[in-house]
């Protein structure tokens, strides 16, 4: 009988060798990053390199069996195994499970060795992306112990068992076929379907890998309204004993993607309004355990989702477990993202097989991501052909389901790429990298009438926010109101328009970005409607309550901008989300007046006068914050970037004329500001130049090693940019600029007239 033991205790690290014979170190127990601390500090300095777990295993603790096999379940992001110093494997991929024969090897005291190494490379992806590549034994180890005779273990890290359900009407068939080694004589395969209470259903036992099974009135698996399971069991029996067995889950459903109206779930529209999601935290880097895995899909279905994409890799079996039972529609993909390597098209091939062997029998999936935002340079016949390749292997291992990729806004909508996959997402960020946020409803109109045949969704959006506060939000300021207002502004124009198959708010989570400085508080990108702590959640998490939580299931009224007291205007504006149809204000116990919104967005005019106790009420509930009238701006809310050389606050602004806090798009309506532009661009350039010399030289020059060409549709993107913004930014391709060089580019902008308004007829 097959026994699998826990190997998550009891190892010893060391930090920066290869050299398995070293003794020293501290010691750990699984998961662990060493990046737990230097992660999401900000610098772009967390350690990347090769780290040293070593632990002992004595053979009399060992359970008996024939065959012993070491099973990983995330090493990131390569690593190599070795057992009594001998290499025994090498695994390229940190996000999908593993597994290593080490039978032969085991002696009454058995040393395992594995160096793990997330340095950067040109073969295993991802290598450039805007998030912390964790490096370590991040998920668990076990040792698999089993019988000559066993379901196989040496695929991929897949299950042993696959399972694909078709609904027919009311019923549904249940292809079940089971991967074996060494079957012998004399021994048969009995399968078991069980129903969700565990009763038995059905059961046979024969000598094939491939059965089938009838469910009369099946019970679908039919998302969050009804997110049932069945379970299958396979065993291998000899004479009556239980040689080895395995057991997945499954759920019954039926799905398309329509170009015109949307997902569809069994026969019925169901609407994919979700999130992203990456899988790290605040103090734990992505080491994460059962708890912080249950908090963070109770914190998902609580904003409302029905779907999630796990970016941008492969996500732990446990939280794909959770999905299951919680009925969240899934967009699982592979770290394909951002930089095409013509070296790394092998690893997109075996962490795609990874991915789908892996979590075949998920009924939660139903896409499966090719890649993310890999046209961001153009797309040329190497990366086409990548693409198709996957395309096709995903087809060809799983008839079921779908492909797709996330494209970036550069990316032109007669782009060849876009025709490789079943269905299509855009990552679009007007309203916060460029233009405005009325552009994004718009922009899929467009798509949608010169696509009329390619289903299309919104893989990524979002702005950041922190605990900085405004009653006049601009794009940019990095404020909670204006990311309350940015949502409020997508969801209704993303979610009015039904032929959109998915949208994915970025990100349900904070998450560690090294490279990223911007915001105030380096290392993250602050896009999540919950700080990377989970302890707050921001207004903007509020706005998706109130459209996608009906009252039934889980009313509530929250009143904006709790954190934001000190206010300098007579009169403050005060927003109110609610899924209820009315919501009263009270000032001081006394009633302002009610309000209906159709759109779930309540506002209110309240005089700003001493302190001010406010409550906001929907029905039975309420909700109370604070405000108080000062005379002057509390700076404690004023964005100071940690570290910068210049703070907006800092800048010469004469009255006519541009500065550093200007958006780019304003400076470009002038011609001496486009000559002023094309100055920068040769600058940038020269710096960008340098950084390549010092990376050829070996020097390390840490971010994003991008080329910086002025095409349509980065200058659209770079548009909404002020400069000072545009220019903290570079910092994370390692192009820096002294305060003296920013302070003589303020003044030569100063010298430029802003156009006069041309005045309305």
């Amino acid at each position: 009988m097959r026994n699998i033991v826990s190997l998550n205790n009891g190892w010893l690290f060391e930090k920066n060798t290869t050299e398995i014979t070293v003794k020293e170190g501290i010691s750990v127990d699984l998961p662990h990053t060493w990046n737990a601390e230097d992660g999401f500090d900000g610098g772009n300095d967390y350690f990347r390199g090769s780290c040293l777990y070593t632990k002992t295993l004595s053979k009399t603790d060992l359970p008996a069996a024939d065959l012993y096999y070491l099973q990983f379940k995330g090493a990131n992001s390569s690593a190599d195994v070795y057992v009594n110093g001998k290499k025994l494997a090498h695994h390229d991929g940190g996000y999908s499970t593993w597994r290593v024969n080490i039978t032969d090897e085991i002696t009454d005291t058995t040393e395992i060795a594995v160096v793990v190494d997330n340095s950067a490379n040109e073969t295993v992806y991802p290598q450039m992306a805007d998030f912390t590549f964790y490096g370590g034994l991040y998920r668990g180890v076990d040792l698999v112990c089993v019988n000559n005779t066993h379901f196989d273990l040496d695929y991929f890290g897949a299950p042993g068992i696959k399972i694909t359900p078709a609904v027919n009407g009311a019923d549904a068939t249940v292809e079940v076929e089971v991967f074996v080694s060494g079957l012998k004589d004399g021994q048969s395969i009995v399968y078991t379907v069980y129903d969700k209470e565990e009763n038995e259903l059905q059961k046979k036992e024969c000598s094939s890998t491939k059965v089938s099974f009838d469910i009369k009135d099946v019970h679908l698996w039919n998302g969050r309204k009804d997110p049932y399971l069945y379970c299958c069991e396979a065993e291998i029996v000899e004479n009556g004993e239980v040689i080895d067995n395995v057991c997945s889950r499954f759920g019954c459903r039926s799905f398309k993607i329509d170009p015109n109206n949307g997902f569809i779930l069994n026969g019925k529209e169901y609407p994919l309004r979700g999130v992203s999601r990456h899988q790290d935290r605040w103090g734990v880097g992505n080491a994460l355990l059962p708890e912080h895995h249950e908090e963070d899909i109770d914190l998902i279905m609580e904003v409302g989702a029905t779907t999630i994409r796990l970016a941008h890799y492969q996500h732990d079996q446990y939280f794909y477990d959770l999905c299951d039972e919680k009925g969240l529609v899934i967009w699982a993909e592979i770290p394909y993202i951002s930089k095409h390597m013509p070296g790394g098209r092998e690893n997109t091939v075996s962490q795609m097989k990874e991915l789908v062997s892996q979590n075949y029998n998920h009924p939660c999936i139903v896409v499966w991501g090719l890649s993310n935002e890999i046209s961001i340079g153009g797309s040329d016949e190497d990366l086409l052909e990548n693409h198709r390749i996957l395309n096709d292997l995903v087809h060809e291992m799983d008839k079921t389901r779908l492909t797709t990729i996330a494209a970036v806004s550069m990316c032109k909508m007669d782009d060849p790429y876009l025709l490789i996959p079943d269905v299509v997402s855009y990552n679009h960020y007007f309203g916060w990298y460029g233009g405005d946020t009325s552009m994004n409803g718009p922009w899929f109109d467009k798509f949608h009438e010169t696509h009329p045949t390619i289903p299309i969704g919104c893989s990524e959006y979002g702005c950041e926010a922190l605990n900085w506060h405004t009653s006049d939000p601009k794009q940019g300021d990095y404020t909670e109101e204006y990311q309350a207002y940015y949502h409020e502004e997508l969801i209704k124009q993303l979610f009015t328009r039904k032929f959109m198959w998915a949208t994915h708010v970025w990100n349900m989570f904070d998450f560690g970005a090294d490279a990223r400085a911007e915001g105030g508080e380096n290392g993250q990108n602050h896009k999540g409607l919950v700080t990377m702590d989970r302890k707050y959640k921001k207004d903007a998490f509020f706005a998706y309550k109130a459209w996608l939580v009906s009252p039934e299931e889980d009313p509530f009224v929250h009143l904006c901008g709790k954190r934001y007291i000190d206010r300098v205007e007579d009169v403050t504006k005060v927003t109110v989300y609610s899924n209820l149809p009315e919501v009263e204000l009270f000032v001081n116990g006394e009633s302002i007046g009610k309000k209906t919104a159709e759109d779930h967005f309540f506002y209110f005019d309240v005089k700003n006068v001493g302190e001010s106790t406010i409550v906001a009420k929907a029905g039975e509930l309420t909700d109370e914050g604070k405000i108080r009238k000062v005379d002057e701006m509390n700076m404690d809310y004023v964005l100071v970037e940690k570290g910068a050389v210049l703070n907006w606050f800092d800048i010469d602004a004469p009255e006519g004329r541009f500065c550093l806090n200007d958006k780019m798009a304003d400076i470009m309506s002038s011609k001496l500001g486009k000559l002023w532009f094309l100055g920068v661009g040769l600058k940038i350039k020269k710096k960008m130049d340098a950084n390549k010399k010092d990376k050829a030289a070996g020097k390390k020059s840490g971010g994003f090693d991008v080329d910086l060409k002025a095409d349509g549709g980065l200058m659209q993107m770079m548009g909404g940019f002020t400069v000072l913004r545009l220019t903290t930014m570079m910092a994370m391709m390692n192009v820096n600029f002294t305060k003296e060089e920013l302070l003589k580019m303020n003044r030569q902008l100063n010298r430029i007239r802003k156009p006069k308004a041309k005045k309305e007829n």
